[in-house]
């Protein structure tokens, strides 16, 4: 049952993938002779992920994210890029099995110095997710599949907004390092892997938008508060030029909380869907 459950899994990966870069193929395109990649730049991210339960089947889904990069004054933490307000409404299936359907307001921030465009921008997204968890031994394994419909535009003025969707799969464990299971008072590292693709009509030659590679240290505090932190590489095309790949190194600090608000006769075993 596990072993048919896992090749679902990837068969829906392989079918995003494959749409997404279906969705990119147009006719007339010029592809450059050979790719070229940026330097990486730096950022810091800090991120709170709150799970909250507000029914036996319901759960809000409640993340702020806070993230800085590095600009030509302001090497390494740099100035604050972006703002995000992420928030659904999540359906808990089984103990392992969550899914979620939320909205985005992402507030961008204009770090060009010498640019005399809008400071601030709006970017909007709807997003929904399909999280599953997988017991291996005294660690755990999740599969993450993503999707968002984002609403984006530039710092000139009169910018108009461009529509594209986001393909995401995320593979990450959680291993515990000083106990044989993930409790309170357990330190645990997480490898994660995340493939973002990207599809619309602004997406000409570049539907890889996102190769994530994440190591993380975390420690259980108690049953409903977790911290970690963490260094991700990333790399991905450009939107202008399919030919012209980002890199990012990036450090990521993380708070993890899960309040119930429910009376305690009501209440069901923890769940597996920490983010």
């Amino acid at each position: 049952m596990r072993i048919n459950n896992m090749k679902s899994i990837w068969g829906w990966v392989i079918v995003l993938c494959c749409v997404a870069i279906s969705a990119t193929a147009q006719e007339g395109e010029v592809l450059p002779s050979e790719s070229e990649f940026k330097d990486p730049t730096t950022r810091v991210w800090f991120n709170t992920y709150g799970n909250i339960r507000i029914s036996k089947r319901l759960f809000w889904d409640a993340q702020t994210h806070f993230r800085f990069e590095e600009t030509e004054n302001t090497p390494f933490i740099g100035q604050i890029g972006q703002i995000y307000n992420r928030h659904a409404i999540g359906y808990i299936y089984s103990k392992k099995i969550n899914f979620s359907l939320g909205g985005v307001l992402r507030v961008n921030f204009n770090t060009d110095e010498d640019s005399d465009d809008r400071p601030v921008v709006p970017e909007f997204r709807i997003w929904h997710q399909y999280q599953f968890a997988m017991p291996l031994y005294s660690s755990m394994i999740y599969h993450r599949i993503r999707i968002e419909h984002r609403w984006t535009q530039g710092f000139a003025e009169n910018s108009e907004y461009i529509f594209r969707n986001r393909w995401r799969y995320m593979f990450r464990a959680k291993i515990p390092l000083n106990n044989y299971k993930l409790e309170p008072s357990t330190l645990y590292v997480s490898p994660e892997a995340e493939l973002i693709m990207q599809s619309g009509k602004a997406v000409v030659a570049s539907p890889m938008e996102d190769l994530r590679l994440t190591t993380t240290l975390g420690y259980i505090l108690t049953p409903r508060l977790t911290i970690a932190g963490g260094l991700m590489y990333s790399q991905g095309q450009t939107l202008e030029n399919g030919g012209v790949f980002k890199q990012s190194w990036t450090m990521r600090f993380h708070v993890y909380f899960s309040p119930d608000i429910r009376r305690v006769k009501n209440k069901l075993p923890a769940i597996h869907f920490d983010d």
